[in-house]
């Protein structure tokens, strides 16, 4: 037998998914040019038509915390069950914590 296929993007059908209204645009400009300064607490709201700069299915939703940038990514902390991970996000994936609601 063959073995099954796990790529990045395994099981995320209806996760990374647009709705019929929103497929095919691209991230307004507002979202690309937000600065964050660190400390700034962000939620990860995965954009599924951009693929650079996405995090993996497992952070979407989740609350970070912005320490420091890496060209036009930032790192952003998150805790995940009892550990703490840093990972490396486009700003097209992220939102402010104040504003998400």
């Amino acid at each position: 037998m063959v073995k099954h296929s796990r790529g990045y993007r395994t099981r995320s059908r209806s996760l990374l998914r647009k709705s019929p209204r929103e497929r095919g645009a691209v991230p307004s400009l507002s979202r690309l040019m937000v600065e964050y300064k660190e400390g700034d607490k962000v939620v990860i709201k995965i954009n599924p038509s951009v693929h650079s700069g996405m995090p993996h299915r497992r952070y979407q939703g989740k609350v970070g915390k912005i320490i420091g940038k890496r060209g036009r990514a930032y790192l952003v902390s998150v805790t995940l069950g009892d550990k703490e991970k840093v990972i490396i996000v486009r700003p097209e994936h992220l939102v402010s914590f104040s504003s998400s609601g």
